[in-house]
Formats: C-alpha cells, structure tokens, sequence
C-alpha cells in the first residue's frame, strides 16, 4: 500500500517504513505529525484518485531528526563588466518515518520504532569518538636525511656586440 502526499508544497511516494526529507517542519524530534493532503492511495491494486484530496485519508508519521543538506555554490558573473557575485546556501531539512497509510475510518494498528532506526546525515553515519582507553598516540616515522645535490651553476651569458 502507498500514498501519494503533499508535504510542505512538495508530493511523495510514500509506503509504511519509508524515511523521507522534507523541507523544515516545525515539531519536534519524536513528535507524531498526520498529513490529510492525500492526493491518490493504491490499497493492492485498487486505486483511490483525489478529487483534489482523498476523502478521510490520512499518513501517520513521525520525526526522526532536523538536518542541513549540502551546500550549494551560487555564482553568478557577467563577462567583461567586472561584476560577480559569490553566494552559499545549505537547506534544512526534516527527516520522518512513515508509520502507515490511514485509509477513510482506519486506525494506526502498531507503530515502527524511530530507535531501529540509525540517524544517518544523508547517507553518512555520525562517527563515535572512541574511548579514552582505546586512543594510542602514534610518533610520526623520522624521515631519513637526504643529501641536496648541489645546484648547477647558470652558464655565463655569451653577448656579441653589433657591428655598424
């Protein structure tokens, strides 16, 4: 079962067990959060189109993390005017889990735990510093003395005179 829904101006696939990004929400960490802009729901092959939204229809969630996503160069030039313009941004960025399609008159029957769940930032897995007892200070390696070989001198500059 998946549903097609708006969230925050934006449509997504969505199914039971997805995480998604979405644009910045305003909860908090662990807050459960209903979306009612369904749009269409495919309940195994029976297809409910909404007329814009389906009646009753529902998406249960829950917020897993708030995060930025990468940053984006802004440059902008114009060719033989001396002007140009450097700029950076980073989105913010919302991470939910998907409890469950919400049919007209259905209820949530279990939800999914957000602690399965490993907070990731885009793919990446936040690294634990290691404990105190684990870090072992290595010496860097000495580099072995190498002689220079001497410069060669600059050959004396041959100069003829121009004869009238």
């Amino acid at each position: 079962m998946y549903a097609i829904v708006e969230i925050a101006g934006q449509q997504f696939k969505v199914e039971r067990g997805n995480k998604v990004y979405v644009h910045r929400l305003d909860y908090n960490e662990g807050a459960k959060i209903e979306f009612d802009r369904v749009l269409l729901i495919d309940n195994g092959g029976k297809v409910s189109v909404g007329n814009p939204t389906v009646d009753g229809a529902k998406v249960a969630a829950t917020v897993i993390t708030h995060l930025k996503g990468d940053k984006v160069i802004v440059f902008k030039k114009k060719r033989r005017k001396t002007t140009q313009k450097w700029n950076n941004h980073r989105q913010s960025f919302t991470q939910i889990l998907i409890q469950g399609v919400l049919g007209k008159g259905e209820t949530l029957k279990d939800e999914i735990e957000v602690a399965k769940y490993e907070k990731k930032v885009f793919g990446k897995k936040k690294e634990v510093a290691p404990a105190a007892e684990e870090v072992v200070e290595a010496k860097p390696a000495k580099k072995a003395a190498t002689k220079k070989a001497p410069a060669k001198k600059a050959a004396a500059k041959k100069t003829t005179k121009k004869k009238d």
